[in-house]
């Protein structure tokens, strides 16, 4: 399980050292205890088809603090290949007037009004909005959020150059680590 924190800010700058504005998307996860991982990850293929993006554009997948070893959740990670990121039921709840579909019914199980949008959201940061509101299987729950960010954290560039490896497309950028106390 990838678990990462907030501590350090990493920025995106071109060749001539300016700020780049970075999309990031952030695939929210929920689902019930004992869900096939294959079952999830059928979900979430079929919810980046609905937003247009591919395996490489993903920035990390995000979900429920109480789902963070579930095996449908760690083998996403996996197939994936990008951090997953929990939250508590309180973070969640932060996000509930950006929900799409908020439910009295899930709220009562976990404490937060929607698993998957609140988990996308929360994860894709302050700026995020839905591109993919919520999508269900039998057992499980997609979301995808997107945010665009000038600073740069340490949980989605854990993945990158996984991920550009993966990608044909080059980028002229270079990471540059700076103190949160400097990031914008």
């Amino acid at each position: 399980m990838i678990v990462l924190a907030r501590e350090a800010v990493f920025r995106m700058q071109s060749q001539s050292g300016d700020p780049a504005r970075h999309t990031i998307f952030a695939l929210g996860l929920g689902c019930e205890r004992g869900t096939p991982g294959d079952e999830l990850i059928r979900l979430a293929e079929a919810a980046m088809e609905a937003a247009g993006i591919g395996r490489q554009a993903l920035s990390c997948i995000a979900s429920l603090d109480v789902r963070a070893a579930e095996p449908a959740m760690m083998a996403a990670a996996e197939y994936f290949a990008v951090p997953f990121e929990v939250f508590d039921a309180a973070k969640l709840a932060a996000e509930k007037d950006k929900l799409q579909t908020p439910s009295d019914i899930v709220f009562a199980l976990t404490g937060c009004h929607g698993v998957a949008e609140a988990a996308a959201l929360a994860a894709a940061g302050g700026s995020s909005r839905l591109v993919v509101p919520k999508i269900k299987s039998a057992r499980a729950t997609v979301a995808i959020a997107q945010g665009d960010v000038y600073g740069w954290d340490q949980r989605f560039a854990a993945g990158f150059d996984e991920r550009e490896s993966r990608s044909s497309q080059s980028d002229s950028g270079r990471w540059q680590a700076i103190s949160p106390e400097t990031a914008s």
